[in-house]
């Protein structure tokens, strides 16, 4: 893939990226750029910082490069995920941004399943959300009136 056209990108923080075009095209925002000859100059990500950006490039990189070997790409994904959740936060975010369809489904996946089964606290724990929607009363009658929620 050496020889193939660069793309160039700017991260947030000033980290510049040169990417193999067919790279870059997994990202959505960016094939419609390529498609519209709007790639040629640096292309700044203002949303994008440069930590996240290499993690995202290398996720796309090995599903171009190996895009037929179903077994090797499901065992990259599963240790690809193996981040913290700040980082996965991050990921999800420039994902999105970007409009990388299969890292998003990843990241959310890998967000359900951390989720699956835990209790609302439990969950409120991990993604450090403060409870100060009710009052102590209000909550113990939502709980009384929905106690299948809290199971």
């Amino acid at each position: 893939m050496s020889s193939a056209k660069k793309i160039v990108l700017l991260s947030s923080d000033g980290e510049k990226f040169e990417v193999d075009e067919a790279v870059a095209r997994q990202a959505q925002v960016l094939k419609n750029m390529i498609e519209d000859g709007c790639a040629d100059d640096v292309i700044p990500l203002p949303v994008a910082k440069a930590k996240t950006l290499a993690l995202v490039f290398q996720y796309c990189k090995k599903h171009v490069e190996d895009k037929d070997a179903k077994e090797e790409l499901d065992s990259f994904d599963a240790e690809f995920m193996k981040i913290d959740t700040t980082t996965l936060y991050h990921l999800i975010t420039t994902a999105n941004y970007l409009e990388v369809k299969g890292l998003m489904e990843l990241c959310c996946q890998t967000v359900a399943n951390s989720i699956k089964g835990k209790s609302v606290e439990a969950m409120r724990e991990m993604f450090h959300i403060r409870n100060s929607d009710f009052t102590p009363e209000e909550e113990e009658e939502i709980r009384n009136t929905n106690p299948w929620a809290f199971d």
